[in-house]
C-alpha cells in the first residue's frame, strides 16, 4: 500500500492594521499576530519541510520557524491570498457604507459578485489546487507545513472535499489555526481536522 503524507496548513496571525479585506496587500504581522502563531508551535516541530505564501504576514513567520528549526523553506506565489480588487485595504464597515448589500451578495454568491477588479474565483482556485497537487505528489512519507491565508485554506478544503466552489466562504478559518490533510494510501486526500490552535 502506498505511504501516506500529511500536509498541515496554518493561517497567518493578525497583521498590522487589524481586520480588513487585505487580499494581496503585503502587511507584516502585528506583535499579537506573532504571539498567536508562536503559541501554535511548541516543542519540536514535526515537519520535514515548510512552504509559504511570499506575503510577509506568512513568510516572516515561516522564515523564523525554518531558521530556528533547521527545516527547509520554500516560497510559492500560488499560495498568495485571493486578490480582492477594489476591496483591498478596506474594512467591512467602509464597504457597507458605499453599498450596504455588497458583502452579503459576495458571501452568498462569491463567483458572480466579485469586487471590482478582483481575481476571478475560478483562477484563484485553479492556482491553489495546482500548488496543493504539486505538494501532494512529492515523495511519500513527508510532513509539510503550508503557511498561508484563509482563502487558500478554504480553497484547499473545497478541493479536497470536491465541494462546489461557491460554498468556499461557508468555511470559517481563524487566525493562527491549523488544518490537516492526509494524502496517499488507498483513500483520496482526506480532511483530518480543521481549526485547531495547537498541534
Amino acid at each position: 500500500m502506498p505511504e501516506t503524507k500529511l500536509i498541515d496548513l496554518m493561517r497567518h496571525g493578525e497583521p498590522v492594521g487589524g481586520r480588513r479585506y487585505r487580499g494581496q496587500i503585503d502587511d507584516p504581522l502585528s506583535e499579537p499576530g506573532w504571539a498567536e502563531m508562536r503559541a501554535v508551535v511548541t516543542g519540536t516541530p514535526p515537519w520535514d519541510s515548510i512552504c509559504s505564501s511570499p506575503l510577509r504576514r506568512c513568510s516572516d513567520f515561516a522564515r523564523d520557524l525554518a531558521e530556528r528549526s533547521g527545516i527547509p523553506l520554500e516560497l510559492d506565489t500560488r499560495l498568495r491570498e485571493v486578490g480582492f480588487g477594489s476591496w483591498e485595504g478596506r474594512t467591512a464597515d467602509q464597504i457597507r457604507a458605499e453599498d450596504p448589500e455588497s458583502i452579503a451578495r459576495f458571501y452568498h454568491d462569491p463567483i458572480h459578485n466579485r469586487p471590482q477588479g478582483a481575481e476571478p474565483l475560478e483562477h484563484f482556485s485553479g492556482r491553489v489546487a495546482a500548488a496543493f497537487r504539486d505538494l501532494a505528489n512529492r515523495p511519500a512519507g513527508r510532513h509539510t507545513l503550508l503557511v498561508t491565508h484563509a482563502g487558500v485554506i478554504r480553497s484547499v478544503i473545497t478541493h479536497v472535499l470536491n465541494a462546489p466552489l461557491e460554498s468556499m466562504y461557508r468555511i470559517s478559518v481563524e487566525t493562527a489555526s491549523l488544518t490537516r490533510i492526509r494524502c496517499g494510501g488507498e483513500r483520496p486526500p482526506t480532511l483530518v481536522f480543521q481549526g485547531r490552535r495547537r498541534l
